[in-house]
């Protein structure tokens, strides 16, 4: 049985360590609390969704979006009306709770990391816990997420980061039924990427060459001869055969990455993010690439996450989003990157109230990708000041030219 930590067995999770990445944290929202009408309209749809329908639907392989969307739109401004026909618009998506073949209990929890068909009973099971944890929700994340030898936080970039997506809206929402939502992705979507961060042999591997800079170790791969014909087209086929017959090749350069100036050195990720769905977009006839959205929006996640987690999880957590992205880059065929297409973009006298009407009321409001690359964008801009409007150009461009995702088969 798990005891509820006391403040001396809870320091890990407290205020007092020295951050590994120290930033800021962005505004958290009060819901529960709030007075204005859009926030009550927000609050009580994100209830409705954690009532009425799955975390998993189409088979159990998609995830749902509804409050990626309607915290996206939210924070871009919208109203109560808006907020509602994005509800209705994405609920069309999505389906109902199914019964799951049994129970979770404290004691057998680990037993069912991985097994989708359990979506059901994790979540019941961990609103339970709730009351164990005197509705204190952080604690139960933190319990969930952070404990043992090999914790389910080292997997949270599993099925292309979406637990660690919904995870980050639950603590800008301040929204408890997001994160039991959270913990219940994070652990039916357990996978092997945790045996990335838990096995040293693995993670600590000494690489063929090393660098503090990923633009250079993505250029590096593009050149990688090793990695010319691997495969026929883009897509989430590759990556199982990536791990299965190149781990080590792909190890390589995962492993070449020094970290030294943590703050600097997060701050050029969240470039290559931008870089990457962005940069490798040729023109406006094209479709944007499926993958590197989630390149972009997971580095946003780990962005909000990162003052909010236990320091000695802060480094692991961006090596493993660095992980997920070098894989999608390698799986989609490494693309060329024209950083050009960014900073020659003409505003038009275009800004970020332009952008936010797009997200809420644009042609592709609907989009819950689409809403929170723009928010993810926008984040960049006011993390990291857009002296150049390098993050603003992105913005415009990709909402100027989206129409569609591509990147698969």
């Amino acid at each position: 049985m798990f005891q509820v930590p006391s403040f001396k067995s809870f320091k890990l999770f407290s205020w007092g360590e020295k951050q590994a990445i120290d930033l800021p944290p962005v505004k958290a929202h009060d819901l529960e609390n709030a007075q204005e009408k859009n926030a009550r309209a927000l609050k009580h749809l994100l209830k409705l969704n954690h009532a009425n329908h799955a975390i998993l639907c189409n088979n159990r392989k998609f995830h749902n979006h509804a409050p990626h969307l309607l915290s996206a739109a939210y924070l871009h401004g919208a109203d109560a009306d808006d907020l509602t026909r994005l509800y209705e618009s994405e609920s069309k998506l999505l389906e109902e709770w199914d019964d799951s073949p049994a129970e979770v209990t404290d004691e057998d929890w680990r037993d069912h990391l991985g097994r989708r068909e359990y979506q059901k009973a994790f979540v019941d099971f961990f609103e339970d816990e709730l009351v164990r944890f005197g509705y204190d929700w952080k604690q139960v994340v933190a319990e969930y997420l952070f404990s043992g030898e090999e914790p389910v936080f080292h997997s949270i970039m599993a099925d292309l980061g979406h637990p660690l997506i919904h995870l980050a809206y639950a603590y800008e929402m301040s929204s408890r039924e997001v994160a039991m939502e959270a913990l219940g992705m994070a652990v039916v979507g357990y996978n092997k990427i945790h045996n990335y961060l838990d096995n040293p042999v693995l993670s600590q591997a000494e690489a063929s060459y090393h660098s503090t800079s990923l633009f250079e170790i993505i250029q590096r791969v593009r050149s990688d001869k090793k990695l010319d014909g691997l495969f026929a087209t883009p897509g989430d086929h590759n990556i199982e055969k990536l791990f299965d017959n190149y781990e080590a090749l792909l190890l390589d350069h995962w492993n070449a990455w020094q970290i030294e100036n943590p703050v600097e050195q997060f701050r050029e990720s969240q470039e290559l993010a931008v870089a990457l769905f962005i940069a490798t977009h040729k023109d406006s006839s094209e479709t944007y690439d499926f993958f590197f959205v989630h390149v972009l929006t997971t580095s946003h996640a780990v962005r909000v996450m990162l003052p909010w987690i236990p320091a000695k999880f802060q480094i692991p957590l961006v090596r493993q989003w660095w992980l997920v992205t070098l894989t999608a880059f390698i799986a989609q065929m490494r693309p060329e990157i024209n950083m050009d297409t960014i900073r020659d973009y003409d505003l038009k006298g275009r800004d970020w109230t332009w952008i936010a009407e797009k997200v809420v009321k644009g042609e592709n409001s609907t989009d819950s990708h689409y809403a929170k690359a723009l928010r993810a964008l926008q984040e960049c801009a006011s993390t990291w000041a857009d002296h150049d409007n390098f993050y603003l150009k992105a913005a415009v461009k990709f909402a100027d030219e989206f129409n569609g995702w591509g990147g698969f088969v």
